[in-house]
């Protein structure tokens, strides 16, 4: 048994998101991700193979779907379900804290 704290370790300067992986099995993972000041590539669109349930812990983010010009605006307790295959890409997160984002994929 693993007792851990989502809010612990996490380091001051942050130059990468950081992806932590807290559990996994067959058809499920859960990371912790912790953002500051980050965003998705212009390039890039995240096309995930499995659905994401994801939820703000701390923070706040702005997320793009593909074919929406409408930033779906996320601040802390706020989630969304992310269908598999659905384009998405974070356009912004909080420049002034940490945004931790507690991430379940599933199939």
């Amino acid at each position: 048994m693993t007792v851990g704290n989502i809010f612990s370790d996490i380091p001051k300067q942050i130059p990468d998101e950081l992806f932590e992986m807290l559990a996994e099995a067959a058809h499920c993972k859960i990371e912790r991700i912790v953002s500051k000041s980050h965003s998705t590539p212009d390039d890039y669109w995240y096309d995930q193979e499995k659905n994401e349930w994801v939820m703000i812990l701390k923070g706040s983010a702005g997320l793009l779907f593909e074919g929406s010009y409408d930033i779906v605006v996320m601040n802390a307790g706020d989630y969304v379900n992310i269908p598999a295959h659905r384009k998405h890409r974070v356009q912004w997160t909080d420049p002034k804290e940490e945004t931790v984002w507690l991430a379940i994929h599933y199939s």
